[in-house]
């Protein structure tokens, strides 16, 4: 997948995990609240894989 790819759908996933949060608190759903701090997590580390990858992009274009 590109980088801009991953930062796109860990971008997904971090806004699927607040909204998952939200309902879980708003509706006293501790099993909801959790998945979506979990789902956040990922897409936070979906969007640092591909800052990592457009790093080593510009590394590699400028050898």
């Amino acid at each position: 997948m590109s980088s801009t790819g991953d930062k796109v759908k860990g971008m997904a996933n971090e806004a699927a995990g607040n909204v998952k949060q939200g309902v879980g608190k708003a509706t006293g759903n501790d099993k909801m609240r959790a998945e979506g701090v979990v789902q956040e997590k990922k897409g936070e580390a979906q969007q640092a894989v591909g800052k990592a990858k457009d790093a080593v992009k510009k590394g590699v274009d400028k050898a």
